[in-house]
This record gives structure tokens, C-alpha cells and sequence, in this order.
């Protein structure tokens, strides 16, 4: 009995010792209520709001209904009405759908006359599951109108959906999955690269050497990530030779622009491994937050893996500051979808801004932490 009342009383402590203590109750009861909070409203399979946009000739009874009853399912999202096919390759370039509708001329007459009439769904097969859910969700749509008009007219009809895949008619996997693992290789080891490079040099005292020379602080550690730079130009080159000898991902893009946006992208992964050098003193501690705290929201936010259209709204605004994000939307198109640069513009622009502003925040704080 005196044995377990002080192994009661041990334990009774070790209770005291945990409530007392903020921080362990926050990691305990906080970080697995935010995990389910955030998993759980973010990791999704099914498709929700693809963005369409619609070219109706015939503007009579039928397509209006069919519009009506895509707009109003949670898969898809309204966004316009096209004057004309031509303006479909502009709209899918611009990153403005995720697909096109295009209904036959005289699509209610055809169907009343002949008992058929066609209509044409294009989707953007860059993310091939996405692109095939979105098309099977429509056509399903579009087969419930037709079994109701049958049934209102007693007559037998028949829409036939046109189905094409934009970019990427294959359905092929690696389209999707080459573009959004160069982001997610990129931003976690060029931070890891940056972070604990620097953190090493804090551990060893030599950085302090350093900065007390006559060269200014910022062309140390801007020094200190040229080598590495040059290392992740050199690692995406060999993925991209990689992805076009051996799986057969085309480039169909510019080649210099796609270079040119990759080592802006670089340039932000790096400043943010400098960003984290700030944060921690070891070099353990450098590895832990560079990889363990980047790749969950690498994939879930990015839109590599899940849709983001299909998360929340907080969550997509949570997702704008995800840098791979960017990366990943500008790296298919120049790649996969063959745009002109100008198509890439907002996602160049976008990590251009971060590049700097993580630069100058980083080097701000890291020379006041280590005064």
C-alpha cells in the first residue's frame, strides 16, 4: 500500500507540474484540436467550387436550366459567359476556370425536333483528377435534366456531352505531381540548406568572427546563400531533364522564363530558411522547423496534392501566403499549359514581393539577434 500512495503522490506531481505550465498544455490540447481543425476542413478529394464559364448560342429554355442547375450545385462556380469560342483559350490561360461549357446553336429546337442536341465540356487536365471529376459531376447534371425531359415529354432525347481535356488529353499523373514536387523539394531544402548552414555558424561562435569584419553584414549573409542558389539552380535543372527523358513531361512553355520564375522561387525558399536562422539557435532545432513545420503546410495548402477551391475561405486566404502555391500555379502553366509570360505576371510578382520582404525582415532580425 505504501508503494502505490507514493506512486499516486508521484504522479499526482507530474499532473501539477503539466497544469501549471502553459506551454505543454498548449502543445498537449492545442496543436491536435487545430491539426483536426485544419485536416479536417482541408483535406479534401472531392471537387468543389470549379470555376466555369459558359458559351450559349442558343440562350433558350434548356441551357438555361442546365446553367442554373450547375451554378447551383456546390461543384461548380458561375463565373461568365463568353461571347464567342475564341475567348475559351484566353480565359483557361488567364487561370480563370477550371472549365468551359459550350452548348450546340439551336440546342432546345434540336432537341425537340431530332431528340438530340450536343454540348461540349473542356476541362483544365492539368491536375487530371480534378479535371475528370469536374467533367463526370457535369455530365452527371446534365443526365438528370435529360431523364426529367423525358419524362415531362414522353419522347426520347438524348444530350450528348463532347468531352475534352485541355493540356493534357493523357490524363497523365505526372503533369500534375512534377510541377507541385519541384515547389515542395524547393521550399523545404533550401530553407533546410539556408537555415541550418547559418544556425552552424551560430553554434560555432564563427559567425560573430564574421560580422565583426570590415564587410557589412548583409554581403555575409547574402555570400553565405550564393553557393547554395547555384546548388538549387543546378538540382532543378537535373529535374527537369528527369522529368522530361524519363516521365515524359513536356515543356511546353518558354524555357528561360521557366527558369527565370524558378529562381525567384529559389530566392524566397532560401530568405526563408534565413527567415527560420532567426528563430532558433541549433542546428536540430533548424531541421525541425525548416522540414517538420514547412511540409504540412506545403501540401495541404499549396494545392499540390488537394484542391484548394475545395477548402473553406479562410482557409484559400490562408493559403495566398504559402509560397509553393505560386509556384506551383505559374510553374504549370509555363510548363503544362504553354502560356506566355504575361500569364505568369501575378504568381512572378507575387514571389518577387515575398523574396524581398522575407529578405529584409529576415536580415533585420538576424543582426538585432545577434547583438
Amino acid at each position: 500500500m505504501k508503494t502505490i500512495s507514493q506512486f499516486l503522490a508521484f504522479v499526482k506531481k507530474e499532473f501539477y507540474h503539466i497544469f501549471r505550465d502553459t506551454r505543454t498544455m498548449l502543445i498537449i490540447i492545442g496543436i491536435p484540436v487545430i491539426q483536426i481543425l485544419i485536416i479536417g476542413f482541408a483535406i479534401s478529394t472531392e471537387v468543389k467550387n470549379v470555376k466555369i464559364a459558359v458559351y450559349d448560342p442558343s440562350n433558350d429554355i434548356s441551357t438555361q436550366k442546365i446553367i442554373n442547375r450547375l451554378s447551383s450545385s456546390d461543384h461548380f462556380l458561375f463565373v461568365q459567359h463568353l461571347k464567342s469560342t475564341e475567348e475559351v483559350e484566353g480565359v483557361f490561360k488567364k487561370g480563370k476556370i477550371g472549365m468551359a461549357i459550350i452548348f450546340g446553336s439551336n440546342f432546345n429546337e434540336h432537341l425537340l425536333h431530332t431528340g438530340e442536341a450536343s454540348v461540349q465540356l473542356i476541362a483544365d487536365a492539368t491536375d487530371p483528377n480534378q479535371g475528370l471529376v469536374a467533367t463526370v459531376y457535369a455530365s452527371s447534371i446534365i443526365a438528370d435534366y435529360q431523364q426529367e425531359l423525358m419524362q415531362a415529354l414522353e419522347i426520347p432525347i438524348q444530350i450528348i456531352p463532347e468531352i475534352r481535356m485541355l493540356y493534357n488529353p493523357e490524363m497523365r499523373s505526372a503533369y500534375n505531381f512534377v510541377p507541385g514536387l519541384m515547389g515542395m523539394i524547393f521550399m523545404l531544402i533550401c530553407a533546410m540548406m539556408t537555415s541550418v548552414a547559418i544556425v552552424r555558424e551560430k553554434e560555432t561562435g564563427t559567425m560573430e568572427v564574421l560580422l565583426t569584419s570590415p564587410v557589412k553584414p548583409i554581403y555575409i549573409i547574402i555570400s553565405k546563400m550564393v553557393p547554395y542558389f547555384i546548388i538549387s539552380w543546378f538540382i532543378f535543372i537535373i529535374i527537369l531533364l528527369m522529368s522530361v527523358f524519363v516521365l515524359k513531361v513536356p515543356v511546353s512553355g518558354s524555357l528561360l522564363w521557366l527558369n527565370v520564375f524558378t529562381l525567384i522561387f529559389i530566392v524566397v525558399a532560401l530568405s526563408l530558411g534565413l527567415f527560420i536562422s532567426t528563430m532558433v539557435n541549433t542546428q536540430v532545432a533548424a531541421i525541425l522547423f525548416s522540414g517538420m513545420g514547412l511540409i504540412m503546410p506545403v501540401m495541404i495548402f499549396s494545392g499540390f496534392i488537394f484542391p484548394i477551391e475545395s477548402m473553406p475561405k479562410i482557409l484559400q486566404y490562408f493559403s495566398c501566403i504559402i509560397p509553393a502555391r505560386w509556384f506551383i500555379s505559374g510553374a504549370r502553366k509555363l510548363m503544362i499549359e504553354d502560356v506566355e509570360v504575361r500569364y505568369v505576371l501575378k504568381e512572378m510578382f507575387i514571389l518577387t514581393g515575398m523574396a524581398i520582404g522575407i529578405l529584409v525582415v529576415s536580415l533585420k532580425n538576424f543582426k538585432t539577434r545577434l547583438e
